[in-house]
């Protein structure tokens, strides 16, 4: 199935700006997931400071979970 919108990538030095941008990202792709209901979101901390957010098919659709490299 093709992404139904890019991954976002965050990356950040404070903790209080990490949690704003993570908001903003969930809120954003929970509208997209929304549309077609097969989709929850994934987000991936790569390295501290550095985290991807995106719509998953391997999250069940309703759900968040987070992924720690």
């Amino acid at each position: 199935m093709p992404t139904l919108i890019e991954p976002i990538d965050i990356q950040v030095t404070s903790r209080r700006v990490l949690d704003e941008r993570l908001e903003a990202a969930v809120n954003g792709l929970r509208e997209v997931a929304m549309l077609t209901r097969t989709h929850g979101i994934l987000i991936t901390r790569n390295r501290p400071g550095h985290y991807t957010v995106a719509l998953s098919e391997e999250v069940p659709f309703g759900m968040t979970r987070e992924l720690i490299r």
